[in-house]
């Protein structure tokens, strides 16, 4: 563990350096890089410092101990020695924890599709009412969110919202959001009282550099076309809507809410990037369907995820077998409780296969 310290501080020194050069300043991709990489070693660092310091406060322990020369210091040394032996236990943990190999992605910024999906207009209310807690999660976190594409019905469901989220770690914190989300209540146009389950899905992915995925012009058509639907002036009277299909793939963008089609087709190609990274990153995946297997979850959207229950108040992800019973504030944004459990959970197994178990 010294030894991996000792390594750790020299490359926090040389990462350090490299961010005061002029040609790294100049380039945002490296400058970005190397930030992120320099706040991940600089927390390890923070911890890595506490631990050696308990060491060696153990070490002066236990020669107090073995010296035997004053009772009184001897007792109060093995009070100390105590107190750091536990303490140096949760540090070794935390300093496994960070030391884990790190989703390359767990530092970016996001892009969440939500879709309604079986329930009809019940489904839209609830794709919009994934979206309300998405959007107050992120407003919680100091993140910013901006509505990418939007399909709206005409009693306040989305068939379809397409939303960025910048913020610090947003692709760690929302990855494990990807999948069947499912409801379970009463619609406000049931006359009988009748239970429905309707869902949605939800896709995250993480939001690509133009390091990350580089698109060519000639792989990309594009046309125009008039914006349909309710639009403020000139939005559905202009040619300002775009579609951008990615010939390779075969992937298909559209966005039609700006009245620019400069920033409609900006905006597509955002979403555009994204879905290619996503795609490479499945790819990737799908090579060491093994190593997935120990993930919670695979991140498959086809896959039920999470049940929200009314008339129970209950939410339950069932990945990991939680069940808490506060669906309303759930509801309203406070997603950490469950964010957490299932960060935890994916750290517990990583370590249980670092350590063969």
């Amino acid at each position: 563990m010294l030894d991996l310290l000792d390594k750790i501080e020299q490359r926090y020194h040389a990462v350090g350096e490299e961010l005061s050069k002029p040609a790294v300043l100049k380039d945002q991709n490296q400058l970005k890089a190397f930030s992120r990489e320099y706040r991940h070693l600089e927390e390890i660092r923070e911890v890595g410092n506490r631990y050696r310091k308990m060491l060696r406060e153990i070490k002066e322990a236990k020669e107090i101990i073995s010296a035997g020369e004053d009772a009184d210091l001897v007792e109060m040394a093995r009070d100390e020695l105590e107190e750091n032996e536990t303490e140096i236990e949760g540090l070794e943990e935390k300093l496994k924890v960070l030391l884990l190999p790190r989703d390359p992605n767990d530092d970016k910024n996001v892009v969440v599709e939500v879709r309604a999906g079986t329930g009809g207009e019940e489904a839209a209310l609830f794709a919009a009412d994934l979206f309300r807690m998405y959007n107050r999660f992120a407003d919680d976190q100091g993140w910013k969110v901006e509505t990418l594409s939007l399909n709206p019905t005409g009693v306040g469901g989305m068939k379809e919202i397409i939303f960025g989220i910048s913020g610090n770690q947003a692709y760690s914190f929302l990855k494990f959001e990807s999948g069947v989300h499912r409801v379970q209540r009463v619609p406000a146009t049931e006359s009988s009282g009748r239970i429905h389950t309707s869902a949605a899905s939800v896709a995250v992915l993480p939001e690509a550099d133009d390091v990350d995925i580089k698109i060519k012009e000639a792989e990309i058509k594009v046309d125009v076309y008039r914006s349909s639907g309710p639009g403020g002036q000139s939005v559905n009277t202009t040619d300002s809507a775009v579609r951008l299909t990615h010939l390779p793939t075969g992937l298909v963008v559209t966005c039609q809410d700006e009245k620019s089609q400069l920033k409609n087709k900006n905006k597509a190609m955002k979403v555009l990037r994204a879905r290619l990274l996503d795609k490479a990153i499945h790819e990737q995946q799908s090579k060491i369907a093994a190593e997935r297997k120990s993930m919670v979850g695979s991140g498959d959207r086809s896959a039920k995820i999470r049940t929200y229950n009314y008339p129970q108040g209950r939410v339950t992800d069932h990945r990991i077998g939680l069940t808490l019973y506060k669906l309303t504030a759930i509801l309203d944004g406070d997603l950490n409780e469950v964010i957490e459990a299932l960060r935890h959970h994916e750290q517990e197994t990583q370590l249980a296969a670092v350590n063969g178990e």
